[in-house]
């Protein structure tokens, strides 16, 4: 892997090997589905997936790839990564054995549940999936429930204070997933 500094996750996967792109592309889309409103960044030269704080954190190696579900989800899971060599916020998934989907599925979906809960959101609707600006900019015209979203056309909500293209796409995949779309006109 060349050392330059990278801004976007494509960058990153495409300065490695053929192999090890494929494993950084495969967990890429096992965090995204697990988490598919946290937002991908790139932080301390690797890729990782925020909501209101950083969830995991990945990066290639030579031999692994290092997954950094923080202190906390090394804590809740260390006893599932008996044959994995780990350390108090990383794990080393070896490149030559099959990557643990359901592992970092369940690691992924705890550290969303942290995240909600140090942010102080207690109740688990959609509201929950959403980064503090939007939901405030939901909050402040009235937007409760998936139905009320989906009144609205994505220009309307565009306009509001605090909502972007990005946010547009995290609503369109609650809604979708809720069978909603966002009014046509």
């Amino acid at each position: 892997m060349t050392k330059e500094r990278v801004t976007d996750v494509d960058s990153y996967i495409k300065n490695f090997p053929s192999a090890t792109q494929k494993k950084l592309q495969q967990i890429r889309s096992i965090i995204k589905k697990s988490a598919p409103v946290a937002k991908e960044i790139i932080s301390y030269q690797m890729p990782a997936y925020k909501l209101n704080q950083v969830l995991v954190y990945y990066a290639g190696y030579e031999k692994h790839i290092g997954f950094y579900p923080t202190s906390a989800g090394i804590e809740k899971f260390e006893k599932e990564f008996i044959g994995y060599k780990y350390s108090k916020g990383a794990v080393q998934l070896p490149l030559d054995k099959p990557l643990p989907v359901e592992l970092i599925k369940k690691i992924v979906q705890y550290r969303l549940m942290d995240d909600k809960k140090s942010a102080g959101i207690k109740n688990n609707t959609f509201m929950d999936q959403l980064s503090a600006p939007l939901r405030r900019a939901l909050n402040n015209h009235g937007i409760k429930t998936l139905k009320q979203l989906s009144g609205y056309t994505e220009n309307d909500i565009l306009k509001w204070h605090g909502i972007g293209k990005t946010s547009i796409s995290k609503l369109q995949v609650l809604l979708k997933a809720a069978g909603l779309y966002f009014k046509n006109f």
